[in-house]
C-alpha cells in the first residue's frame, strides 16, 4: 500500500508532462502555465488511492485520473474568471495574466481533454465510469451556479449552502474514490461507503476551506485573504453569523456587503469571532470528518487498507494551505 505522499510524486512524474500540442500557442501555453502551477494532485490521488483499496493500481486508474486533474483544472480556471481572482496557488491566474477570453478557451480544452483520457479506460468499466464523471461535472457546475446566485442573496439556509458546497466541492471528490473502486473491482456497497466517505470528507474540507480563507495565512494559503470577504460569498461563516449575531451585527455586515472599503475585511472578521463563527466552523468540520472514517470503517476491506485514506482525512483537515 502506498502513501498519499507516495502516491502523489507516481502521480505528479506521470502528470508533469506537455499534455497539448505546441500550436496555437497563445491557446495551449496558458493552459500549460496553468497546470505547472502544480498542487497537491487531491483529486486525482484519490482516484488511485480508491483502487489500491480493493486491488494493485490498475492502468486504467492512471487514464481516470489524468481526467479527473485535467477536469478539476477546468473548473477552477472558469472559477477564476467568475470569482475575479487575481491569484491562485501563489501566481496570476490565467485570465489576468493573459486574458478572459483565452482563460475561457483554456479551462474548455482541458475538459476535451480529460474525456480523451477517458477514452481510453477499457470497455469493461468505461460505461460506468462515464456515467459518473458526467453526473459529477454537472453536478459541479450546479454548485458553482448556485455559489454564485446566492451572492445576491441577503440570507442563505444552511441547508441550501451544504446542498452547494456538497455539489461544488464534494462530489468530485467522491467520485474520483468511486471511480478508483470501480476500476479496482469493487462491489457496489463498498463504492457506497467509499463516496459518502468522499462526500462528507469534501464537507469538512470546505469547512476548513473557508476557515482558512478568512483566518488562514496567506503565505501559506496561496490566494488572497479574506477573497470570500470581499466577492461577498456566503459561507459557513456568514451563515453562521446571520443565525447568531444581534441585530447591530446583522446591520453592519448587510453594509459591509455593499461597499469596498479599505477596513472591510478586518472589519467582517471582527464580527465572525464576536460571534464565534470560528470556533463553530472548527466544531462542524470535526462532526463531518467523523461521520467520514465511520463510512471509512463500513468498507469491507482488511483494516490496514485504509491507513492511508485515514493519513490523507487527517491531512486534509488539518492543512493549512
Amino acid at each position: 500500500m502506498f502513501s498519499f505522499d507516495q502516491l502523489a510524486k507516481q502521480f505528479s512524474d506521470k502528470f508533469n508532462t506537455r499534455h497539448f500540442p505546441e500550436a496555437p500557442g497563445s491557446l495551449y501555453h496558458p493552459a500549460e502555465y496553468f497546470l505547472s502551477m502544480g498542487g497537491k494532485r487531491v483529486r486525482p490521488v484519490m482516484c488511485l488511492m480508491g483502487n489500491e483499496l480493493f486491488d494493485v493500481i490498475q492502468p486504467d486508474a492512471w487514464h481516470a485520473a489524468n481526467a479527473v486533474e485535467l477536469f478539476h483544472n477546468f473548473t477552477l480556471i472558469h472559477d477564476d474568471i467568475m470569482d475575479k481572482a487575481p491569484l491562485r496557488r501563489g501566481k496570476p491566474t490565467v485570465h489576468v495574466k493573459y486574458s478572459e477570453p483565452t482563460a475561457l478557451l483554456a479551462g474548455d480544452v482541458m475538459i476535451v481533454r480529460a474525456y480523451e483520457y477517458l477514452g481510453r479506460i477499457g470497455m469493461a468499466h468505461l460505461p460506468q465510469i462515464m456515467r459518473l464523471f458526467n453526473t459529477t461535472a454537472r453536478e459541479v457546475c450546479e454548485g458553482q451556479q448556485l455559489d454564485m446566485d446566492f451572492e445576491s442573496r441577503a440570507e442563505v439556509s444552511f441547508e441550501e449552502y451544504l446542498h452547494m458546497i456538497t455539489l461544488k466541492t464534494s462530489v468530485l471528490l467522491a467520485a474520483s474514490l468511486q471511480m478508483g473502486a470501480i476500476i479496482g473491482g469493487s462491489g457496489t456497497g463498498n463504492q457506497e461507503h467509499l463516496y459518502a466517505f468522499g462526500k462528507n470528507l469534501g464537507i469538512a474540507f470546505q469547512l476548513q476551506d473557508d476557515y482558512l480563507d478568512a483566518f488562514g495565512d496567506p503565505e501559506k494559503f496561496g490566494k488572497q485573504p479574506g477573497g470570500d470577504i470581499m466577492a461577498n460569498k456566503k459561507t459557513f461563516l456568514t451563515i453562521q453569523v446571520s443565525k447568531v449575531a444581534t441585530p447591530a451585527q446583522k446591520k453592519e455586515l448587510l453594509d459591509l456587503m455593499k461597499e469596498d472599503t479599505p477596513d472591510k475585511i478586518n472589519r467582517v472578521l471582527q464580527i465572525y469571532t464576536d460571534c464565534k463563527a470560528d470556533q463553530w466552523v472548527r466544531d462542524l468540520k470535526d462532526r463531518y470528518l467523523s461521520l467520514a472514517l465511520q463510512r471509512l470503517e463500513s468498507i469491507a476491506v482488511t483494516g490496514s487498507r485504509k491507513t492511508p485514506l485515514r493519513q490523507l482525512a487527517s491531512f486534509l483537515i488539518q492543512r493549512q494551505s
